[in-house]
């Protein structure tokens, strides 16, 4: 098969070249991928992160159809149209027995820790793979895995509730749009923190820019401020989401593409009640109860490059002229 692989770290040893057809065991289904997400995790795989195996297959989020399956499998038939839950999970950890497969104790990622949908096929455990509602679009299908899932375990750890404040920083973003589209399904007004008007169209009351977002929240709800603020980005903004979180409010932080190190007033922090709160991805059960819910969930497309434009499109991912979510189609 082709697929996108490098041996060693850099975007520029990433190369379309063949690969070995992956084989099934009995527990196994074999995936024609249509759809893979580029995502900020898929950037980090290929630079930085420590992966295997070597050479390796990036790719953490996809969608495609089954084309095969191992002997005992029974949830899912060729021809089906699937996409994956992306975290590595045991089932046998504290933190699987609880319901937080996110955090297993011994797991990992699809695409990072194994070979990912970067590819023209890739073979994955049964556990993993999901039927995806016949209302998903491919670009949606494999948006859910991590930019979607993300968001929504974002605003239930968080407790969002009907009529609370909920402002998205990054609102334009892979997971952003999510966030305020989720929020508005949680009964929730969104505040959506971006310069792209079209997140009217995906459910924001109103959009607003950096320089205007203290006084603009402050105005909509009359100086409560926000209940919950969603903070994707981290560092250089992290004093502008501090500034606009209300009493009790609860700060919910899951990125750091613009800098991972902050301040804190913690007189502020405790003055107000203010929960800060670090998530990541999210559990089998969001997953589930995500495929249902998000039906009639929007994706911005910026451009779908063919799997051989891989390099190209990595690149294209920090333009700041990109407007929505970059894919790679086979």
């Amino acid at each position: 098969m082709k697929a996108l692989v490098f041996d060693k770290s850099g975007i520029d040893n990433l190369k379309y070249t063949d690969y070995e057809d992956p084989k099934i065991g009995p527990n196994d289904v074999l995936i024609r991928v249509k759809y893979a997400g580029v995502n900020p995790v898929d950037y980090y795989t290929v630079t930085r992160l420590n992966v295997k195996p070597i050479p390796h297959i990036p790719g953490v989020e996809f969608a495609g159809e089954v084309e095969k399956v191992g002997e005992k499998v029974t949830k899912v038939k060729p021809g089906d149209k699937v996409t994956i839950y992306g975290r590595i999970f045991d089932g046998t950890c504290d933190m699987c027995m609880v319901g937080y497969e996110t955090l297993c104790r011994n797991g990992g990622r699809i695409g990072v820790d194994t070979n990912g949908g970067w590819s023209e096929y890739i073979a994955v455990e049964e556990k993993y793979v999901f039927k995806l509602p016949n209302e998903f679009s491919w670009e949606l299908g494999s948006s859910i895995t991590v930019s979607a899932l993300t968001a929504y375990h974002a605003l239930k750890e968080a407790n969002l509730k009907p009529g609370e404040t909920l402002v998205v920083f990054g609102a334009s973003g892979n997971t952003g749009m999510f966030a305020v589209q989720l929020g508005k399904k949680f009964g929730a007004k969104v505040i959506a923190v971006s310069r792209k008007s079209w997140l009217k169209n995906f459910g924001a009351d109103i959009v607003v820019g950096y320089d205007e977002v203290e006084e603009k929240v402050k105005e909509f709800t009359n100086g409560k401020m926000a209940d919950v603020v969603i903070d994707s980005l981290g560092g250089k903004l992290w004093n502008k989401g501090f500034s606009v979180v209300g009493v009790k409010g609860r700060i919910v932080t899951f990125g750091t593409l613009l800098g991972a190190e902050v301040s804190l007033n913690l007189s502020e922090l405790y003055s107000k009640h203010i929960s800060i709160l670090g998530v990541n991805r999210g559990n089998r059960k969001d997953f589930v109860e995500l495929l249902e819910l998000c039906k009639d969930c929007k994706v911005k497309t910026h451009r779908v490059y063919k799997l051989e434009e891989g390099k190209e499109a990595l690149k294209e991912l920090f333009n700041e002229k990109r407007d929505g979510r970059i894919f790679l189609s086979t």
